[in-house]
């Protein structure tokens, strides 16, 4: 969720005007994928680089954070809306953790859609615990070297109960993958546009869905090898 603060910039306004507008294209993307039976959306709403800035920002951004967990959580229950996080949620402030937790506590039984929050994330971090743990299962004798394969990866990411994304969108027009599930999105769609985050509404989120709607997904056969494993139908 890219360009918030030039966003902010481009209209004379601070930065953090433009975090608050970000949050509100957050509610609204949230209820618009409710809508159209979207199960599963992942927010990269702070990677772990971003412990980088300035620090009045970061306390400012982790206020915003506590303040939305706490206001959207009607939000959530009406429309059934699971939240859960994946990233070192140990390093955020001890009252904005609490307040997580009893956020996904009190949502933890919804079912319609599952919203994950990407929260002092880092794709390369999140390898090294989950090497770290399949290391310790090996030392413990649980696994054997000879069986570890993507599975057993998979299963000691962050992500372990959540799907690899189908599409990954990036607003504001940047055109990097700034450490974003590098093991999970190795056969996403990309979807990138110019339109910064506070601006991203639910008819830019249909327009990505259309563009998406065009792809041919391959996962490395022939367009004719899916066709006759489809039945024809993508």
């Amino acid at each position: 969720m890219d360009g918030n603060g030039r966003w902010a910039r481009s209209k004379g306004f601070r930065r953090i005007t433009g975090h608050s507008k970000g949050s509100i294209a957050v509610r609204n993307i949230v209820t618009h994928c409710r809508k159209l039976g979207v199960k599963f959306l992942t927010l990269y709403a702070f990677s772990e680089e971003n412990w980088k800035r300035p620090r009045h920002e970061i306390s400012i951004l982790m206020r915003l954070l506590k303040r939305f967990l706490i206001s959207e959580r009607t939000l959530l229950m009406e429309n059934d809306v699971c939240l859960e996080t994946i990233g070192d949620i140990d390093k955020l402030p001890p009252d904005v953790r609490k307040t997580l937790e009893d956020t996904k506590t009190l949502t933890k039984n919804n079912q319609t859609l599952k919203l994950i929050l990407a929260l002092s994330y880092g794709g390369r971090e999140e390898l090294i615990r989950a090497f770290k743990k399949i290391g310790q299962n090996l030392l413990d004798g649980e696994i054997d070297l000879q069986n570890i394969d993507d599975t057993t990866i998979s299963n000691a990411l962050d992500t372990q109960n959540i799907p690899d994304p189908d599409l990954i969108i990036r607003t504001s027009g940047e055109f990097r993958t700034s450490n974003f599930l590098p093991w999970q999105s190795i056969y996403a769609e990309w979807y990138i546009t110019s339109v910064f985050w506070p601006d991203f509404t639910p008819s830019e989120f249909d327009r990505a869905l259309q563009n998406y709607g065009t792809r041919e997904r391959r996962f490395g056969m022939t367009g004719d090898q899916i066709k006759k494993k489809t039945g024809g139908a993508f």
